[in-house]
């Protein structure tokens, strides 16, 4: 093994002699067997080791374990304890997602800081069966079948061509010690049941079962490239706008592919949705339909779908005053400046020029609602703030978006749109309020 680990290195991952890395290390014989792997090369690495404390005195005898590999193989280590039950029970995660999330968090916090290039661990071709199957009985797209990267950003996983029993058999030859988890022999999770129950089986049935599996997945991979090809030209057909806000999709794109659903799920499966059928619907549903997940909306409009983020705060009952003294306001939307002139100058949308003497202070800027009126600049009589967003043809997400700024309830600008004409400069004027939105 140690010699197809050096031709491997040399092959596949080169970058690992000319950086500096961490192995992130339980004291389990795969990552044992990574640390003896990497020493015999010379490579300049460290080790990063988390406590749990999910098994009373054993936790604690691995990371003396881990201390003294270090000591061993003449290396750095670091080591961090976490409080994991406490974290899954705050967060509502099972504790394995808990561990997970902690320990990489970990990880990348300290490759960070400490200016590591990579963050290596051991899993290995049996942890990448493993895990297609788990894809697999759970259900899961193209990319849930293609295996762990050998590489995905700084994370990388040298072991991966390796199988357990490879592992192993160079562990006993080289006298290598590790610590026994005893938590790998229960069949309470799912992993374990596949590796004690199910694996064993299908190796029974094909000998050559991680053999097969590696040409497999090799060919889902060159798949999933063409399908991420086809995906990338559609996608860069149907995005007519992305900005801080929203992705703006033209329906017209997606009816245009032989699937939609496919191309859908695929675009938009990193959002949270699992209403598939609902979000096929929407191609050909009224403007204003929307579907919903956890994090994010698709929301219909004309001929468009728009992706946005679900508001973190409730802005509705926001108001923001502002003083006559006050000349720069930061605001949910951007910034304000108000500032006395002599002159006139350019106008623009986001440029507007006020008799401060109409003005009652303090100014309130706030979300437009329902019932709003206001005067547009430059044509005589009212008209309501929702007849005029929606003569501009707005979207939904943008209509949610729009902001007056008020004065004694008296609508004076919808901010970045039109201002009012009661509140304009006349011959009259001896007080000029300019109000610059940025």
């Amino acid at each position: 093994m140690q010699k197809d680990f050096n031709n491997h290195i040399d092959k596949n991952l080169y970058i690992l002699k000319e950086g500096r890395f961490l192995i992130a290390i339980s004291g389990g014989i795969d990552s044992v067997v990574l640390a003896h792997l990497c020493k015999s090369l010379n490579l300049n690495f460290s080790l990063a080791h988390c406590n749990f404390n999910l098994r009373a005195e054993e936790s604690n005898k691995d990371e003396n374990f881990v201390t003294d590999l270090a000591e061993t193989l003449d290396v750095e280590v670091f080591i961090q304890n976490f409080d994991t039950q406490a974290y899954a029970d705050e967060n509502k995660r099972s504790i394995q997602m808990a561990a997970r999330e902690l320990r990489y968090d970990w990880f990348k916090e300290l490759a960070q800081q400490l200016k590591f290039d990579y963050i290596l661990t051991a899993h290995h071709a049996d942890d990448n069966l493993e895990t297609f199957l788990i894809n697999f009985t759970r259900g899961t797209g193209l990319n849930g079948l293609t295996g762990i990267p050998v590489k995905n950003d700084n994370v990388v996983r040298p072991l991966l061509p390796f199988s357990r029993a490879q592992i192993e058999a160079y562990a006993t030859k080289e006298n290598i010690i590790w610590r026994e988890d005893a938590s790998n022999a229960s069949r309470k999770y799912l992993r374990n049941k596949l590796r004690h129950e199910v694996v064993p089986i299908l190796k029974e049935i094909n000998p050559q079962l991680l053999e097969s599996f590696q040409s497999t997945t090799s060919y889902l991979n060159d798949t999933a490239n063409i399908v991420e090809e086809s995906l990338r030209a559609v996608k860069k057909r149907a995005i007519v706008n992305s900005d801080k806000t929203a992705v703006t999709y033209k329906v017209s794109e997606f009816k245009k592919v032989k699937n939609s659903k496919a191309y859908l799920f695929e675009m938009f499966k990193n959002y949270g949705f699992t209403q598939w059928d609902d979000i096929v619907d929407l191609l050909d549903a009224e403007s204003g339909k929307q579907i919903r997940s956890n994090t994010h909306r698709l929301v219909k409009h004309r001929e468009f779908l728009i992706l946005a983020d679900l508001p973190e705060l409730d802005l509705e009952n926001v108001s923001i005053f502002i003083n006559e003294t006050d000349y720069h306001i930061e605001t949910p939307i951007g910034q304000l400046t108000f500032t006395s002139e002599s002159v006139i100058s350019e106008t623009s949308k986001n440029v507007i020029y006020l008799d401060k003497d109409t003005l009652k202070f303090p100014l309130e800027l706030r979300l437009w609602k329902e019932g709003d009126i206001f005067y547009p600049s430059g044509m005589t009589g009212k008209k309501k703030v929702s007849k005029y967003l929606k003569d501009e043809k707005l979207s939904l997400i943008e209509k949610e978006n729009i902001w007056l700024l008020a004065s004694n309830d008296k609508v004076v600008w919808i901010v970045g749109m039109r201002n009012d004409e009661r509140f304009k400069i006349t011959e009259a004027t001896n007080n000029i309020l300019k109000i610059e939105y940025k």
